[in-house]
This record gives structure tokens, sequence and C-alpha cells, in this order.
């Protein structure tokens, strides 16, 4: 799955490409199954100079005839000969318009020659530009450039038809953060769907295939910026989780009152604000995809800091501490007539159950538990067998 900085890239990439009149193709995995490199959602940008070459994982490099490099083609597929012959689909699309979109079987065979996972397939659509981002009435390049680099959010929905194995685009729409929605499907039936599903799926600013019927399936695309995690405290474990969050591309922020925690050295990557916890939780702003994490040293703290993140705009918060806490906190804000959905958007004790009990351990916890949140996965194992690991003595 490409990170979010390289999807606010990609969107950028296409709008500058854009406004200076070059056209481009977009490549993009629309569904997948069984084991593939990369998932439904994965994106990329080829241009008329785009060729096929040896590839690195985000943006791709070849050589002009003077051996002068140049960036010709962002994002990625996964790499190999599949995103090769995507690449010289994307080139046929781009020279003659239209669309492509072919399914792509990952054999053994051809998992042993280029080094890709096997045993699935990828369906990837390839798209000319005005294709790819017209939403009806214009196109939406600049408003999605402005939704990845954080502006009000976009969920891209594109409708396919599906028959046995076969797969056919049958029309997209575009869906912003007040349910306006740019572009039809057809009919209201499913246009209503595509806004439905489309606003559910802007929260988590990921990509997710919905199935509609037996005939169709949605990919929802949300084109938002940068998750952001706001921790109120700065202790181990607020360093810990600011660290883990930092490689998982968050935009990170630390708010804590006492000097010697919150130097800035302490923190490197992240943005450090010191004073009053609570009140400083209060004022931040907090955008589509934001979680607060509460990880203060003390019970009293800690529930004002509850407080404070109720009444903000966070869908999520998280609170470090034990069940009995937890109770406390609950009776807390009922007593101070808090909603009962702002109460569910708490997350107590915060994490996955994963048994371990040191900083990095406990942070690992949190933030394996805001990812399943984000791409809304079942946290339960991948492994195919049911046995349970023992320990031999």
């Amino acid at each position: 799955m490409l990170g979010t900085s390289v999807t606010h890239n990609l969107y950028a990439r296409m709008a500058e490409l854009a406004r200076s009149g070059q056209r481009f193709a977009l490549a993009t995995v629309v569904r997948t199954h069984g084991s593939t490199p990369q998932v439904a959602g994965a994106k990329l940008v080829i241009t008329e100079a785009t060729e096929h070459t040896e590839h690195t994982k985000d943006t791709k490099d070849t050589k002009d005839t003077e051996g002068r490099g140049r960036k010709q083609a962002m994002g990625t597929l996964g790499g190999g000969c599949v995103e090769a012959d995507a690449i010289l689909a994307a080139r046929d699309v781009l020279a003659n318009g239209g669309r492509s979109l072919r399914a792509y079987e990952l054999t053994e065979d051809l998992a042993w020659n280029t080094g890709l996972v096997c045993g699935g397939t990828m369906w990837i659509l390839a798209e000319r530009d005005e294709e790819a981002l017209s939403g009806g009435e214009g196109m939406m390049t600049e408003a999605l450039a402005s939704a990845a680099d954080g502006g009000s959010p976009i969920a891209v929905a594109t409708l396919l038809r599906k028959q046995g194995r076969q797969i056919a685009f049958a029309g997209r729409v575009f869906v912003d953060a007040a349910g306006g929605r740019h572009g039809t499907l057809g009919s209201a039936m499913l246009d209503d769907r595509a806004v439905e599903h489309g606003l559910r799926q802007i929260a988590h600013g990921t990509a997710r295939l919905v199935q509609l019927d037996d005939q169709h399936d949605l990919l929802i695309d949300s084109v938002a910026g940068r998750p952001k995690i706001v921790i109120a405290g700065g202790g181990h474990v607020a360093l810990a989780i600011a660290k883990q969050a930092q490689l998982l591309d968050f935009d990170v922020t630390i708010i804590e009152d006492r000097p010697q925690y919150a130097d800035p050295a302490r923190f490197a990557g992240a943005r450090v604000l010191q004073g009053d916890v609570p009140e400083t939780l209060a004022a931040t702003d907090y955008g589509w995809s934001s979680f607060i994490v509460i990880a203060t040293r003390g019970h009293k703290l800690d529930a004002d800091c509850v407080l404070a993140a109720v009444k903000t705009k966070a869908r999520y918060i998280g609170l470090l501490g034990s069940r009995r806490k937890t109770v406390l906190i609950e009776e807390m804000l009922k007593e101070h007539g808090v909603a009962d959905d702002r109460v569910q958007a708490i997350h107590s004790p915060v994490g996955l159950d994963l048994g371990g009990r040191t900083p990095a351990e406990i942070a690992l916890s949190v933030l394996a538990e805001i990812t399943q949140v984000r791409y809304q996965g079942s946290g339960r194992q991948l492994s195919t067998h049911n046995s349970q690991l023992t320990t031999h003595k």
C-alpha cells in the first residue's frame, strides 16, 4: 500500500502535469484476490516519457540519451513484469484514449522469476487523465491535490461490473466531505450507495472495496492528508509511540507541560507543544484522520485530558491505563453530560492485547489498534492454521 506522503505526491504530480498541459495516464489496482504485492487503491502515474526499466519502489527514474536522470513515473503497482505490462497498457491508453482493465494472474512461475508474491490476481485499470479525474462537471485534479495535502477530503468511488472473473469499469463519482456528489453512476440508487460508502470511508483515509451485489463492486478510495496523532504526555511510552508513529508516516504532535519532557530534541521529527496539557489539547486543530492518545503521568490529568478530547472533532481517543481507570473516567464523563457517541469514541484501555509490557511493546499495541481502525482490519492472525504456539522446556 502506498504511504500517505507518496499518495500526496501522486496527486500533486498529476496537478502539476495538468497545469503544464502535459498528458498523463493513471494505472490503479482496482481489485485483488489472494496474495498480491499491492492492494486495491495502489497507483502509478505515467507520462509520455515513461519507459519500462528497473524500478525503485516509489519513484521511477530512467536515463535519457544524454545520461541525465529524469523522473517519468511515480507510484508503484508492485514492480516486476506486472508493473511493466501495466505501463505498456497505460502508454497505449495515453496515446489512443479509452480504458484498459486487465487481470494479472500471479502464478508460481511468475513469482519465481520476478520476486512477486504468488497465488493471487490483480486487476489493474489504466486511464487517461480526463477519464480518470473527470467529475462530470469538470476535472477534479486540483480538488484531489488539495485533499491529499490536508484540505477537505474526497472519496473516489469507482464502480466495477463483475461476470465471473471478468471485471469491467462501470462508472465513477467523487464524493466530498459534505456529501456532495460529482458525476453519476447512471442511477439514483447507485449514486446514493456511492455517497453512503464514500462518506463512511472518508473518515478512514484509506481505500476499501465494497461488494454492492453479485454483479457490482465499488472501490472507495479516500483521498486525504497524512493521518495525525496527538499524544498528551511526554514520558517514555509517549516517546515510543511518537517514534513508531513516524515510521507509519503519521504527523506527530506531543503535548507536555514539564520542560524536561517537552524538549524537541527528544522527539526528533515531531511537533512539541509545551503548556497546560488539557487546554492545549482542546485548542489543537484536528482533521478527518486525527487520533488522540492520552498517556500522561497521573489519573487526574488523564481525566482532564479525556474531558478536553471528547469536545474536539477527533474520531479516535485512546486512553492508556487500567480497566479500573476506564470505569472511573466513564462515570466522570456521564456526570459532565458527555454524549454517548463521544464516550464511544474513547478506546480504553487503548491498544490490542499483544502481551507486551515495555514502552516499545505498549506503543506497538497502541499503533496496532490505530492501524486496525484506519484500515478496518479484523485483527486476526494471518496464519492459515489454528494450532497454538507451545513452549517447550
